[in-house]
């Protein structure tokens, strides 16, 4: 397999999960946000695709902080 499609193969796999999130808590289905993160990028060339990746940092660095514990002796 090409390295540049299993690059594209790994971020439609781990990168649509970031617009999943952000559409569960804004109430709207995830097809709205990637169409908007699309619209966004090529609009103000390269912004969405900031954005993006900042949202996607974010996301990463909140579920290794906070972790559901379901009693004490989680711990």
């Amino acid at each position: 397999m090409n390295p540049f499609y299993k690059t594209l193969l790994f971020f439609q796999k781990h990168g649509y999960y970031v617009c999943q999130r952000i559409a569960d808590r804004l109430g709207i289905r995830a097809k709205v946000v990637r169409t908007s993160f699309m619209y966004l990028t090529f609009v103000t060339l390269g912004f969405g695709f900031a954005l993006y990746l900042f949202l996607a940092f974010w996301i990463g660095i909140k579920d290794r902080l906070y972790t559901k514990r379901t009693s004490v002796f989680d711990l």
